[in-house]
């Protein structure tokens, strides 16, 4: 198996870490019941007393993310999170609400994950190899 390169390592992470850290805002802003949150969720339908829930899952997702050994577990809640967020979206129809921001942040959670994790793109592996003959 290759080694992985420090280029590679430290772009996952950095993407990662920006993720981790716009996640992490957001569901303390939930948990909080910040009233930007608050605001921005009841536009969406969500029923204020469910907000606080919704910030708890998310910032536990988003803690699992974080740490290494569970990250891919993380990640996966995450995909689950940002694609319920995709169906409120388009549900709601809220102009100024655009539905592909968390598609593209679902995509950058695994491509961070995928960048640092050597097991992961042995697993998805993003050619084939060509020891296979290509099968």
């Amino acid at each position: 198996m290759k080694t992985q390169s420090k280029a590679m390592l430290w772009t996952g992470w950095i993407i990662s870490i920006l993720c981790i850290i716009f996640l992490l805002v957001d569901a303390i802003m939930k948990v909080v019941k910040s009233a930007t949150s608050m605001e921005g969720s009841t536009q969406l339908g969500w029923p204020a007393d469910a907000v606080q829930s919704l910030g708890i899952v998310l910032l536990i997702s988003t803690v699992l993310y974080a740490i290494p050994r569970t990250a891919v577990l993380g990640a996966v809640l995450l995909t689950g999170y940002l694609g319920g967020a995709v169906a409120v979206m388009i549900m709601a129809s809220v102009p100024g609400h655009p539905y592909l921001f968390p598609v593209v942040f679902g995509v950058m959670i695994w491509a961070g994950q995928f960048l640092r994790d050597e097991k992961l793109r042995g697993i998805i592996p993003w050619r084939k190899n060509e020891m296979d003959g290509g099968h």
